[in-house]
């Protein structure tokens, strides 16, 4: 031993009675040196520490010898021992096969851990432990003995990284104890649980509405957010969150925030809590006509694009919508992304503004003079116009006469004489055109044009230039079912009915004249009001005599038929048909 050992306690022997000490044997005198000693076996004693021997530490615990504990028993390995200090150890047997004492600290200390858990057990308190490890299933914590913390009872809500709790301090409670399988389960949700029960009754006593509390955002949703009151959960919807545009709770919010709200209804039967962030700001739209009146120019960022115009928000929670005709004067715009993209700083005009609903109607083209409050100086009544057809419909065609000025030829003003079924039967698109200006209206951005009125109605003075009886050459325009119609001159058609074209009945027109044939005829009738020509083949050749054919217009090629060129084509040449 480097160490002398400490004297031990003094002890009072009791000799056998007729018996004195000097004629007891050494057997005799050790048997009753044994029986005076309180130590026995599985016992946890005290003792003083009275030596060092290497890797061990000399413990005098009041028996015949002194016992060695190793020092990896002892925390840093009892380097801040010192002799004299006392120690708790654990006695596995008085007497080994050298003559000592076999003592143990860290069974001293088990079996001391084992009460203080069994004792926190019974009574329903609480151990403090630290998670050391991640296993199957849960947990090891250090409680001064390993035990087990299931997953379920880390927390109030399951947890997907229990990672993130290893090397943390927690109190926990023990709700499952067997010692002789050594076998612990502790539970941290129960105490938490607990806490928000009594958190729970404290926030509720004091919740109504209209009040602003703090609260921590538990859960987001496609809908909002549920916020942590303080044992209760509130529900920020997404429409309460900001006065301006929400697309998803995630953009304003993250898990773990804390957040202002506005308690905004209270249910206190069903303990439901509906809140608000944006109430605790002033209402954007509360002075809305002072910022932006009506004409007043705005800036603002698109934010939102439909097919019929652009939302554009010019602060927070304040938005005004460009329809897609008020974006430009000029283009015809059939979508608003042809204009304007998703972010896009634009400035507008406002044209209307309707507080209650929050609307606001805006306008970009505005921003620009309107090239028609100048078309009426420019193209007054009665002006000679050139331009090409842009478009041509079933009413009539739209010719470009200008940057975003268009004007309409109706079908009804292409001829005086002429009825067509559709423009595309004289007009095609591209094609270069003269008209006259007929009338503009610049309220409703309208300008009429006309082909016809380049010309005279030959109607006008038709009573001065033709007589019922006079004979006239006629160019045939036109083959209906039901005769011919033929022109004496440009912009003036007659009708030759079916009756009249030949003394021989007829029962299809075309088997006796073609368009482009040119006959004599007579004039059978004029109603100028009706603009109606009567003319006859068959009373010029019977009054007469003579051949009412002066030319005759070639016969038409056949239609040219070519094969289809794989299966489907014939089905697909009859479709484009």
């Amino acid at each position: 031993m480097t160490e002398s050992p400490t004297q031990s306690p003094s002890r009072s022997f009791n000799i056998p009675e007729g018996a004195d000490a000097d004629s007891l044997s050494p057997e005799q005198m050790e048997e009753l040196y044994a029986s005076t000693l309180q130590v026995k076996d599985g016992e946890i004693v005290k003792g003083r520490v009275v030596g060092f021997e290497g890797d061990y530490i000399l413990v005098d615990v009041g028996y015949k010898s002194e016992g060695l504990v190793p020092r990896n028993e002892f925390p840093d390995g009892g380097r801040k021992l010192q002799p004299g200090d006392e120690v708790e150890v654990y006695v596995e047997e008085r007497e080994d096969e050298d003559g000592l004492i076999a003592l143990s600290k860290e069974k001293a200390n088990r079996i001391k851990v084992w009460d203080e858990i069994s004792k926190a057990y019974d009574n329903g308190q609480t151990v403090s432990g630290e998670v050391v490890a991640r296993i199957k299933g849960g947990l090891t914590v250090d409680i001064g003995l390993k035990a087990f913390l299931p997953g379920s009872q880390v927390d109030l809500r399951p947890v997907r990284n229990l990672d993130q709790f290893i090397g943390k301090r927690f109190d926990l409670k023990i709700i499952k104890l067997n010692r002789k399988r050594g076998n612990i389960v502790l539970s941290r949700r129960v105490l938490l649980e607990d806490e928000r029960a009594e958190l729970k009754r404290e926030t509720l006593s004091k919740l109504h509405e209209g009040q602003q509390i703090v609260g921590v955002v538990k859960n987001i949703t496609d809908y909002g957010a549920f916020i942590d009151l303080g044992g209760i959960d509130g529900l920020l919807h997404i429409t309460d969150m900001s006065w301006g545009r929400v697309s998803h709770p995630s953009e304003l919010l993250s898990i773990g925030d804390t957040v202002k709200v506005a308690v905004l209804k209270y249910d206190r039967e069903r303990e439901r809590v509906s809140l608000g962030h944006k109430q605790i700001t002033p209402d954007p739209w509360e002075d809305v006509e002072i910022k932006y009146p009506i004409t007043g120019r705005v800036k603002g960022r698109v934010v939102s694009i439909t097919d019929y115009g652009a939302f554009v928000e010019l602060e927070q929670g304040v938005e005004g919508l460009v329809h897609v005709s008020e974006m430009s004067w000029t283009r015809r715009v059939r979508h608003p992304s042809k204009i304007v993209q998703v972010g896009d700083i634009v400035e507008a005009v406002v044209l209307n503004l309707d507080k209650e609903a929050r609307r606001i109607s805006l306008g970009m083209k505005q921003i620009e003079a309107n090239p028609w409050t100048t078309v009426e100086e420019k193209y007054p009544v009665g002006t000679k116009v050139q331009g090409k057809v842009r478009n041509l419909t079933e009413f009539g065609a739209f010719v470009a006469l200008d940057e975003g000025i268009d004007g309409l030829i109706h079908i009804s003003d292409i001829s005086w004489s002429q009825r067509f079924k559709h423009p595309s039967e004289i007009l095609r698109k591209g094609q270069e055109v003269e008209a006259v200006v007929l009338s503009v209206d610049v309220e409703k951005e309208r300008l009429s044009l006309g082909m016809k009125q380049l010309a005279q109605d030959p109607w006008t003075d038709i009573d001065n230039r033709y007589a019922v009886g006079d004979d006239v050459e006629a160019k045939v325009t036109k083959i209906t079912n039901f005769g011919v119609f033929a022109a004496p001159e440009d912009d003036l058609e007659g009708l030759v009915h079916i009756s009249e074209l030949s003394a021989q009945k007829v029962s299809k027109p075309e088997e006796v004249v073609r368009v482009g044939d040119v006959f004599r005829m007579r004039v059978i009738k004029i109603e100028p009001e009706q603009r109606r020509l009567g003319l006859s083949i068959r009373a010029y050749v019977e009054g007469t005599g003579e051949e009412a054919l002066i030319s005759r217009a070639p016969e038409p090629a056949p239609a040219e038929v070519s094969a289809p060129e794989g299966p489907g084509a014939a089905e697909d040449e009859a479709g484009e048909k």
